[in-house]
């Protein structure tokens, strides 16, 4: 397509003119006052001329507009291709295909959709300025603020008979009992 031959891209720039000029000032068909030529693409190989065109119709009846306007395409082909020839000065004179552009149709939807998300965000900005923690504004600790204890017991209160208790809970065993022989024997 164009854009990878300039060549192609002149051509198609030019076709463009030319199409756009001649549904104006050559083409007296009431069927095509409202199309714009949205974009015209040519094959590297100069044989075929896509032109992509859209048409502004009146609410409820774009569908039947639309289709009018194709047919009066159609009709004018021939004659839009001679003229290109005419103006172009090629030897060949490309293949001309009318395709409807529904670009500009989807933009509409797609700008209906981003002021919807903008009714949203503003929305959600009322609600934020008015809204509160649930809790402190800054629940996380911080290097810079002094550590504060919250053991429910100091180190002063264990008592060291009370470590001794512990370790004996957990299988230590005094050298002197019989149990410590018992465990020596084993080995």
């Amino acid at each position: 397509m164009a854009g990878t031959n300039p060549r192609a891209a002149r051509i198609a720039a030019l076709i463009q003119r030319v199409v756009a000029s001649s549904l104006e000032r050559e083409l007296h068909d009431k069927r095509l006052t409202s199309i714009t030529i949205t974009e015209v693409r040519v094959t590297n190989d100069l044989q075929i001329a896509k032109i992509y065109w859209t048409q502004l119709g009146h609410e409820g009846k774009e569908n039947g507009e639309r289709k009018r306007a194709r047919q009066a395409l159609e009709q004018a082909k021939g004659h839009l291709r001679s003229l290109v020839g005419s103006k172009a000065g090629l030897r060949l004179t490309p293949q001309l295909q009318f395709v409807f552009d529904e670009v500009p149709g989807e933009a509409h939807e797609i700008e209906d959709i981003l002021v919807m998300a903008r009714k949203r965000d503003e929305e959600l900005a009322r609600v934020r300025a008015n809204a509160q923690y649930a809790g402190d504004a800054d629940p996380y600790k911080h290097d810079d603020e002094p550590a504060e204890d919250d053991d429910d017991f100091e180190d002063d209160d264990i008592e060291d008979d009370d470590i001794d208790d512990a370790g004996e809970d957990f299988g230590n065993v005094d050298a002197e009992s019989p149990e410590a022989e018992a465990q020596s024997d084993e080995r």
